[in-house]
């Protein structure tokens, strides 16, 4: 019995470190090194960690897990995770943790080829998202330069105007007299300037 504890709980690491390994959220926190210089220690503690979290509290519920996986990336890694993949990386854990009590080593074996398959590459993933972001920036630049030609053509090719400094003893016409006055341009623009004092 001792022997089959001792594999169950090997068994378990290793499906544990695959989990956390083809989490994104986790990975991207490691390679960026959200957790500080010693983000890869962390990250290796927490496999301990999580499970040793599992070993030392019987029946874990679901919610429980995800509570204690968000309080070690907010705490250990700066990471509020947003994107909805804490209750599934808690089910995953859960349900390897229940098969490699009950011995059903092959199905376990089978997740952890799986996962390590789906192993999440955070280089390829960043750099495909940085050339995203880059082609977009370009192209932003670009129409800030035409949005920038655009409005000093307007300025220069038309000349607006001056409003009048003495204000107006008519209240039913023209202007108020107000700190700011209006023009409608014939392009419906509208001019606002400060009186001179």
């Amino acid at each position: 019995m001792a022997a089959r504890s001792a594999v169950s709980r090997g068994l378990f690491n290793e499906a544990v470190r695959a989990v956390l390994g083809s989490w994104p959220v986790l990975q991207i926190a490691v390679e960026n090194c959200f957790g500080g210089p010693h983000v890869q220690e962390k990250a290796e503690w927490m496999v301990g960690a999580v499970e040793q979290y599992f070993h030392t509290n019987s029946d874990l519920e679901q919610y429980e897990v995800e509570e204690a996986l968000q309080s070690i990336l907010n705490d250990e890694f700066d990471t509020v995770v947003e994107d909805g993949s804490l209750p599934l990386i808690a089910q995953q854990l859960c349900t390897l943790y229940s098969q490699c009590h009950r011995g059903d080593t092959a199905a376990v074996q089978q997740k952890i080829a799986q996962l390590s398959q789906k192993k999440y590459n955070v280089k390829a993933n960043v750099q495909e998202v940085k050339a995203q972001e880059d082609e977009e920036e370009s192209s932003d630049d670009n129409e800030e330069e035409e949005a920038m030609d655009c409005e000093t053509s307007i300025n220069t090719s038309h000349a607006v105007p001056s409003v009048s400094s003495t204000p107006s003893t008519s209240e039913a016409g023209g202007h108020s007299g107000d700190p700011q006055e209006l023009e409608q341009e014939a392009d419906e623009w509208t001019v606002v300037r400060r009186k001179k004092k």
